[in-house]
């Protein structure tokens, strides 16, 4: 039962040295490194964050979001927000507390329904609201053609509704846009797993690391589920293990995959640990009641 359980979870960060083999990477990016800083984005209400390409989460009603573990060094701040201009801005490492982010309003038509289709994607729970949400990114995409982060996301759509042609044109075209583009990467590595086109998999993830300096969580993910496929349960608990660092210890549903690997090791006090911080990062998920049955039951066998 267990096992069916996991295997269901999907990761949509939505997921490393692209020749189609596996990297045996030794070192951690340094990225990970010197965590000493909170900072509070201070911007406009319901806004989503993002910290060197990576979504941190959403600013509350007062429009503030704290970003816990933040390393010392320069970071890509980025911010949109419904109804604005999206920003960007850098962050030096002398910068901590409270960071403002000046929103802009648009007017600009396929910015806004781009921002619909975000939404929609986020909000989608079946194929006719997955179907909604591409439509409102071909919109945007028929009045600003050159628009990658909207390729991209109609691939993360296409792909849910199991079209990996036409998901993999979309990367295609966002890469056309732009040439470096880690999440373009990320995700074609994703539609290649998800289409047990492995090497092509591992390719498209290794060139994600690659094109990103060595910071890209999603495909951390990615490259440790693909180990979990091929049974190589310990290479995959490390690149969670790495993903987890990136992400700051943010990110509850990889505790659970680094949990089951470390179950199929035979790790079981690793196991419980790694569950315990699922727990921890989301006491009222919805896993939660899995987790906490399959706590009680490695607690009952032999912790080595």
């Amino acid at each position: 039962m267990r096992s069916c359980f996991r295997t269901t979870v999907t990761v949509v960060f939505v997921a490393c040295l692209g020749n189609g083999v596996f990297a045996q990477r030794q070192s951690r990016p340094a990225s990970t490194a010197n965590v000493s800083r909170t900072l509070t984005i201070i911007t406009e209400p319901n806004a989503i964050v993002w910290l060197d390409e990576i979504r941190r989460g959403t600013t509350d009603a007062a429009g503030k979001l704290a970003l816990l573990k933040v390393s010392t060094g320069q970071h890509l701040l980025r911010a949109r927000a419904n109804g604005f201009k999206e920003a960007t801005m850098s962050l030096t490492p002398a910068q901590s507390g409270e960071i403002k982010v000046r929103l802009v309003r648009t007017t600009d038509e396929a910015e806004l329904i781009f921002q619909q289709a975000e939404n929609a994607r986020e909000q989608s729970k079946d194929d006719e609201s997955r179907q909604k949400a591409a439509e409102l990114y071909r919109q945007a995409l028929k009045l600003r053609p050159a628009f990658p982060s909207a390729h991209v996301g109609l691939a993360r759509v296409l792909m849910d509704l199991s079209d990996e042609n036409g998901a993999l044109a979309e990367i295609e075209a966002a890469r056309r846009a732009r040439a470096v583009y880690p999440e373009a990467s990320a995700v074609e590595g994703r539609i290649y797993r998800e289409s047990a086109q492995t090497d092509e998999a591992i390719g498209a993830f290794n060139r994600a690391i690659r094109e990103s300096h060595g910071f890209q969580p999603e495909a951390h993910v990615g490259i440790g589920r693909v180990y979990e496929d091929k049974g190589q349960y310990e290479l995959a608990a490390r690149e969670f293990e790495i993903a987890i660092k990136q992400l700051s210890d943010t990110e509850p549903i990889i505790y659970q995959m680094l949990g089951a690997a470390y179950e199929k090791t035979g790790k079981n006090k690793e196991a419980v640990v790694a569950y315990e911080n699922y727990l921890r990062l989301a006491p009222n998920g919805s896993l939660a009641p899995a987790v906490k049955s399959i706590i009680e039951q490695l607690r009952e066998q032999p912790l080595y």
